[in-house]
């Protein structure tokens, strides 16, 4: 993906999860925002089986070049074993959403990268 802006779904098992998940990646600039949307149902296949259950949806702004970094970091507090993790680009929006956004993401000079 060229350089732009983003949306990210990641399903979780538990508002507690998905709460954890957005805080951590919010704090470390990896998205700008998340959004936890509970009372998700989900039907799936896995494992041959047929499946449903109740999930919290997590709805993530980021940047693509924050991208690695952020399946990165959901990966490593996700308790899934395959975690969901599907990118969205984002055509157009406010500029102001936009350059708050990038803001989001970008970590001051002080701060480095990390």
């Amino acid at each position: 993906m060229k350089a732009g802006f983003c949306v990210v779904l990641v399903t979780c098992g538990s508002p507690a999860e998905a709460r954890r998940i957005a805080r951590s990646i919010v704090g470390k600039k990896l998205a700008a925002c998340a959004n936890v949307l509970t009372r998700v149902e989900s039907i799936y296949r896995w494992k041959g089986k047929v499946e449903r259950s109740r999930e919290v949806l997590l709805v993530i702004k980021t940047t693509s070049r924050r991208l690695r970094e952020l399946q990165s970091e959901i990966k490593r507090l996700h308790s899934y074993d395959v975690p969901e993790f599907l990118v969205l680009p984002i055509v157009t929006g406010s500029a102001e959403y936009l350059a708050w956004l990038a803001e989001g993401t970008t970590a001051n000079k002080r701060e480095g990268k990390k």
